[in-house]
Parts: C-alpha cells; structure tokens; sequence
C-alpha cells in the first residue's frame, strides 16, 4: 500500500481531497499508469449526490473516476505489447476471465465485474493506478489525453450502435442529448446511419449535438416528436430508437417512433420500471436491446478516433486542475444545459 493524494468521496454530500492508502503493487500481467486526465461521469456524481446507485452504496470511503488516460510508467511480468512511455485509455470494468460471462464474450455482464468508482471499489482520481494491461490500450499519436479519456462514454454509445445491427442509411431516433445521448448518435453515424433525430428538452444540449453532420435536432418542448419522425420518414418511421434520457415517460409513445420491424435499444436506465406497449411491439414486430456498459468496444471506438472519421473534441465543455476537482464535480451537479462533459487534469 502506498499513500496517495486522491479525491475521495467521504460519504453522500462530502468530497475531500487528501491522502489515502491505495495498492500500487505492479504484479504479473499489469502495468502502472501516470493519470493524466480523468472525465467526470453521472454515476460518479450520483454517487457524491445520493450515497449510492442501486445496490451500490457508499459505506466506506471511495475514490471516484473511471474515465481516465495516462501514461504507462511501469510494466509487470509476461507484459509485451505495452511499455514505459506509452500513452493509454483503460477500460475500467475487470471481469473474472474464467466466468461463463467472459467465455461467451459478455464479459461486462460477469456478476462478478469489478468496476473502477462502484462501492468498494476505488477509482481513478490521483496520481497513479495499477491495472491489467489486457484491459489497457495504445493511443494513437494524433488521440489526446482528453480524447482518451473520452473513449469510456463513447464505448457505450458504440455498444448501443453495435446492438442495434444499423445497415446503411438507416434512419435513427435518439432521445436524450446528453453525454451519452450524443455519443450514441456520434457512434450510429459511424455505424452507417444516415441521420440521426436527436430529441431532448434543452435547445443548449441539441445545439451541440447538431455540430455533428447527419443530426438532425428536435426540441419537444416545441415539437411533438412522433409527427417530426412520420414527417422525416413519410409516415414510416425510424429504423433504429435509442432510449438514452432514463425517462419513464419516453417508454409512454416511444413504439410509436419505429417502423415495422424496427429496433429499440434501451441505454438509458430508468429508476423504476416502466410500462411496456407488448401489443404494439408484437404487432410491428418492433426487437427490443438493451445494453449495459459495453464489451469489445475500446479497441473500436480508438481506431474510430485515430482514423479522424469521429471527433468528441466539440462535447468537452469545461476541464478542471486536479487542486480543484472539487469545484469540477459541483459545477457537475449543477447540470448545465451547456455542459456535456467535464474533465479533470491530473498533472
């Protein structure tokens, strides 16, 4: 164990930051990153605003962070394809590599995941971290730090577009501009998409999220979105639904968006289970996914960055000294209509 500076999350309301006792043993298999910059997530905030996500609660104090890039510093035993120097992402959620889940290829479904930030677990926001170099990769030269750490959130959103099996020119629906939101309409683009219909309620979140070609922006406060999506498709509708708000009132019409043999891929995740339309999904042989964080995605989601055909550059909306990540993570639970993602830099 060695004693580190970290930002701990001390109970719900209470953050500090202050030394801690952390493992930094670098064992067989592994390697040691220098944390260059660490994005701030939902969940890390919903855990500093309400102690807890589902059956994940914070009893102990908790290092937060899990979107993070850095720099290799160390390499353990039986390492080959990382070294000293190399600039990294990590992908923060470890399965057990002999679980039925990981021998299937569902690893992120694994009950016995460990996921950096999730009780007890501790997370990434301080200096230097240990972790498994399988689950550690290169970044291009042309992918910064920021970039990296932005590879997490945009994992999910290429999950979801993975799910959804698009074909070329599809149309898609995505309701909620949020980061995630997005990021999912960023990675449905790249998917072969030839547009996507982003809904939301802040005309700031939409405005961002129309920077990107092929969005198309749609404020329901002001539009209903059904009569848009029979507009845009005549009368068909869309191909592919992503449901990334968490609203239950989205489940309410949201059968109504996608055409007859059309896709729905819930991302967003409601507090309380919804009403779910069984009729009219059966009779417009509607398939419903679902998707929890993601698996195989990273590997994806850098090629897709280094190759210059995606750009998140655009969604970061504030970056924060280590010294005052603090302030990052209540700026954080203000919700800005005109923030989507906030990073810290660590160095």
């Amino acid at each position: 164990m060695a004693k580190v500076r970290a930002l701990v999350l001390e109970r719900q309301h209470e953050l500090a930051l202050r030394d801690i006792d952390l493992s930094l043993e670098t064992g067989p298999g592994q390697v040691k990153i220098k944390i260059h910059t660490v994005g701030v997530c939902g969940s890390d905030v919903h855990y500093y605003t309400h102690g807890r996500i589902g059956p994940f609660v914070v009893s102990e104090p908790m290092v937060l962070g899990h979107e993070a890039a850095g720099t290799v510093v160390e390499v353990g035993e039986g390492v080959a394809h990382l070294k000293a120097g190399d600039r990294v992402c990590m992908e923060p959620g470890i399965p057990d590599p002999n679980s039925k889940a990981s021998r299937l290829g569902m690893y992120n479904v694994d009950p016995a995941v460990t996921f950096w930030a999730t009780p007890p677990v501790h997370g990434v926001l301080t200096s230097e971290v240990v972790h498994p170099a399988n689950y550690t990769y290169k970044l291009p030269d042309n992918v910064s730090f920021a970039e990296g750490a932005m590879v997490e959130p945009f994992a999910v959103g290429m999950q979801a577009a993975a799910k959804a099996k698009i074909a070329p020119g599809d149309t898609a629906v995505v309701l909620g501009a949020g980061p995630i939101g997005t990021m999912v309409a960023i990675a449905a683009l790249a998917g072969g998409c030839a547009r996507a219909i982003v809904a939301d309620l802040a005309q700031p979140k939409l405005d961002i999220a129309a920077q990107y070609q092929g969005v198309i922006p749609v404020n329901i406060r002001e539009n209903n979105l059904t009569e848009e999506v029979n507009r845009l498709t005549a009368g068909w509708g869309a191909d592919v639904i992503f449901e990334c708000s968490g609203s239950p009132k989205a489940w309410e019409t949201i059968m109504d968006l996608a055409r007859p043999g059309g896709v729905i891929v819930a991302v967003g995740l409601p507090v309380n289970p919804v009403g779910f339309d069984v009729s009219t999904a059966s009779t417009k042989e509607i398939r419903i996914e679902t998707v929890f964080r993601y698996a195989h995605q990273y590997e994806r989601s850098i090629a897709l960055l280094g190759s210059g055909r995606v750009d998140l550059k655009p969604l970061i909306s504030g970056v924060f000294q280590f010294e005052d990540s603090i302030k990052a993570f209540d700026r954080a639970v203000e919700a800005r209509p005109t923030d989507v993602k906030l990073q810290i830099v660590m160095e």
